[in-house]
């Protein structure tokens, strides 16, 4: 094996990574971390240590409390305007595409320790649409993300989108169509193939700008923040009677990407005054405990837990606040989390339908649905599936790694 023959397959995801590469005529995943075959897509940089934390190691120190700046769900923040924004990171000032550059470094430095050789081609997964209501800015998207991969060492970047990755690692059905339902961290995307010569022949792609963080986003909005104020009441400034507390600082705050600016003296200010003036002060009291410590991070693993809790089989979880007052838990349930993920459900279902579409084909021709993607394992996404496609088979595959097998096998053949 030479350099000339190495492209790497690489799954940069919203919340999960991971690279693989044929070996022995198979899909085989980088080791990205000591017995890994995935690495969280976040960052920690220490100010105390001065160092910069990739992968487990930064869920681990945010974890621990240590003092720092945690950063996950940049695969969002392609294609608009913050990515080129230089920002002052520990002692240097960097933008999302060199940030994003040395999370893909990291991946490549791992593939040419194990594999013993450089490594400088890759085929990247990419969604169907990283933003499918503005082409401009799905191009965009997709050149951000071509140049962190430039950054990263790549001299030679292609890209494939994941769901058609996904297929080729499940291999055609053996009769009829088969659809392929990725449901991401930041995308819900389609693909929706057939049985080809050597292969999969691709019929449809399609997706939407919905994903695991929007699902938490949505939850943390309506469970956890009026915990904090939302939908308080503020005394006004002037005059009589009462307003409802702003809502937009709860909606940055639900949001994985925009936590990180959030910790701002303006958002302070604007914090302390709405708690001077609310009619019942303590939510907003925690609110401010919130932005002072930069609990944000913490407060999206706890929705986050407790959304899994809410989906297993005792459909009862809790997303856990003790780390802002000692006791406190916003409760949430099978029921509650299917009511608020509803609308979510209903668009997932009318972009699969849209697939199909896209192919002149009806739900009848589909033989075998594969879930893939975290967030694909929620109960609502296989129920709007199994009740739009009833008779189809449907199947989980490896939800976190089969977008890497595909890509993997896929850089293979056209090498």
């Amino acid at each position: 094996m030479n350099a000339q023959e190495v492209t790497l397959g690489i799954d940069f995801g919203t919340s999960n990574s991971a690279a693989g590469v044929i070996r022995g005529g198979k899909a085989h995943l980088i080791e990205v971390e000591p017995g890994e075959t995935t690495l969280p897509t976040a960052f920690f940089f220490d100010f105390d240590r001065r160092e910069t934390l990739i992968g487990h190691a930064a869920g681990a120190a945010l974890i621990e409390g240590r003092e720092g700046r945690y950063m996950r769900a940049l695969k969002r923040v392609l294609g608009t305007s913050l990515m080129h924004e230089k920002r002052q990171i520990l002692n240097e000032r960097l933008t999302f595409v060199e940030i994003i550059g040395r999370f893909l470094e990291r991946l490549r430095l791992a593939a040419e320790a194990e594999l013993g050789v450089e490594v400088r081609r890759v085929l990247s997964g990419r969604p169907v649409h990283f933003h499918e209501s503005d082409p401009a800015r799905d191009d965009k998207a997709e050149a951000d993300l071509r140049l962190a991969y430039e950054a990263a060492g790549f001299s030679e970047v292609s890209f494939m989108a994941e769901p058609e990755a996904a297929a080729i690692a499940g291999g055609p059905p053996e009769r009829g169509l088969g659809l392929v339902v990725d449901i991401g961290g930041g995308t819900s995307d389609f693909s929706l193939y057939e049985a080809g010569q050597g292969g999969v022949t691709i019929l449809a792609n399609h997706g939407v700008r919905i994903g695991g963080t929007d699902f938490d986003r949505a939850v943390s909005f309506e469970r956890v923040m009026p915990l904090l104020g939302r939908g308080g009441m503020l005394r006004r400034e002037m005059g009589e009677g009462l307003l409802e507390a702003p809502t937009a600082i709860y909606a940055d705050l639900a949001t994985w990407e925009k936590i990180p600016f959030l910790y701002t003296p303006q958002s302070k200010r604007m914090v302390k005054d709405m708690r001077v003036l609310a009619e019942a002060p303590r939510p907003f009291e925690r609110l401010e405990e919130v932005l002072e410590s930069e609990l944000g991070h913490d407060i999206a693993f706890a929705v986050e837990a407790g959304k899994i809790a809410a989906n297993g089989e005792a459909g009862q979880g809790a997303a856990e606040l003790g780390f802002i007052e000692p006791g406190l838990a916003a409760g949430i349930d099978a029921a509650a989390l299917g009511e608020i993920l509803a609308p979510f459900a209903a668009q997932i279902g009318e972009a699969a339908a849209e697939t199909l579409r896209m192919a002149g084909v009806g739900p009848e021709a589909v033989t075998r649905v594969t879930y893939v993607g975290g967030s694909s394992l929620l109960a609502q996404v296989s129920e709007t599936m199994r009740e739009a496609l009833p008779e189809a088979e449907h199947v989980f595959s490896e939800v976190f790694t089969a977008v890497a097998e595909g890509l993997a096998i896929a850089a293979d053949r056209r090498d």
